[in-house]
């Protein structure tokens, strides 16, 4: 059975990796409330611009782009995150590769996060291909972030080995945690509402809510959201 938590030790900085804008909003912005009330610093990486995310006949995927990126700027506001990194790659279009593997593992090195959250690659059935490939090049670039012996141009420049002390997988094939997030279910429903391009469903809160609520019925919780948790420093 998961664990329920409430998160009392001694971690403070998240590094929470998206594919696209509004990705962490809707699966953990509850969770991220929760610690970010409790001093952690949350820092946002966004992996794609988000440019054909609607269904408008009418916007570019230039203009629809710079909509996403306003909007998750905003969402990061509200819910009070340190920073938001657009890396800026196509919708769509992500792929597993040394590249992007590299550039995570940078970004990894860099901010040292103590938690990465990020997506699960191994649910069954994520239909979304920058989900999959998010989830992957993710894991696989904490495994190049933690050993000296990859990445030797990052090393060079001063950017050291580094491994967070656990990864957090969102919405998650096998859950083992359960945050309980009904205190901050209001405002990760206002964070949501910043993403207006794609809350066009007049009753999205209800089914966000919804979500909430089947998550955390089976621990007596009100709202919850539930993770994968693996464990990396021995």
């Amino acid at each position: 059975m998961p664990e329920t938590t409430t998160q009392t030790n001694a971690f403070k900085r998240v590094l929470a990796i998206m594919a696209h804008p509004d990705d962490a909003d809707l699966t953990c912005a509850g969770t991220l409330a929760k610690w970010i009330k409790a001093g952690w610093e949350v820092q946002y990486v966004v992996c794609t611009c988000g440019d054909k995310g609607t269904k408008d006949p009418a916007i570019t995927p230039q203009q629809l782009a710079a909509i996403r990126e306003e909007e998750q700027l905003a969402a990061a506001r509200v819910l009070g995150v340190k920073d938001v990194i657009f890396l800026r790659h196509k919708d769509g279009e992500l792929e597993a590769t040394k590249g992007f593997r590299a550039e995570i593992a940078m970004l990894i090195r860099h901010h040292k996060p103590d938690i990465v959250i990020t997506h699960d690659p191994w649910r069954p059935y994520q239909l979304h291909p920058d989900h999959r490939a998010v989830g992957i090049t993710v894991c696989d670039a904490i495994v190049s972030a933690r050993d000296h012996l990859f990445l030797p141009a990052q090393t060079a420049i001063g950017l050291e080995p580094f491994e967070p002390a656990a990864l957090y997988l969102w919405v998650p094939a096998e859950a083992d945690q359960v945050e309980d997030i009904t205190e901050t279910m209001d405002l990760k429903l206002e964070v949501i509402a910043q993403h207006k391009s794609q809350m066009r469903n007049p009753d999205w809160q209800e089914r966000i809510r919804q979500w909430a609520a089947d998550t955390g019925a089976p621990y007596g919780l009100t709202y919850a959201e539930a993770f994968k948790v693996i464990p990396l420093r021995t």
